[in-house]
């Protein structure tokens, strides 16, 4: 079977929906005190402003195609600069979200989103991409380091109490 990538259009609207919730439903499992499930409307209007706005949003949005059905997803998401007072190096980097229906998985579709994202997003100047994994999401660390993705650093969080902490 030939999987093939392209540029999501308003009619894939729909499946856009749908992998994010299939998304976030997986990831619910992982920690359902981190993770929730969006509002469908908000999905269906973010998604529609993407597609709208083409480039200029920011968010590169492209599907994986199995047999004329849409299977998966990749979010290039273009992430601002650094302030000119801070020390990290300006470079045109990116965040990576990956999502493959289930039935899917295993097949290629992730590999074949990933190859796409990378060469967009490198046209586009480009320079790195992140994939902010949650740690016990074990299935995507494993299938970003079988992509060549390095680890880049560690993100540490500690939880207040008060406004907003949940507790």
């Amino acid at each position: 079977m030939t999987i093939s990538v392209r540029a999501a259009r308003y009619e894939d609207l729909p499946m856009l929906v749908r992998l994010r919730l299939t998304n976030a439903e997986r990831h619910i499992q992982l920690d359902p005190a981190v993770y929730r499930i969006p509002d469908v409307e908000t999905v269906r209007r973010h998604f529609e402003g993407v597609l709208a706005q083409g480039e200029v949003s920011g968010v590169l949005v492209l599907v994986a195609e199995l047999l004329s059905e849409v299977v998966g997803m990749v979010e290039v998401v273009v992430m601002p600069d650094p302030p000119d007072h801070q020390i990290l190096v300006p470079r045109r980097c990116a965040q990576i979200h990956t999502v493959v229906l289930d039935g899917y998985r295993g097949k290629g579709v992730g590999a074949a989103l990933l190859v796409a994202a990378e060469q967009a997003a490198s046209d586009r100047g480009i320079s790195h991409l992140y994939g902010g994994i949650f740690a016990p999401n074990t299935g995507a660390v494993r299938f970003y380091l079988a992509a060549r993705f390095g680890e880049s650093g560690i993100s540490l969080r500690k939880g207040l109490r008060g406004a907003g902490s949940g507790d």
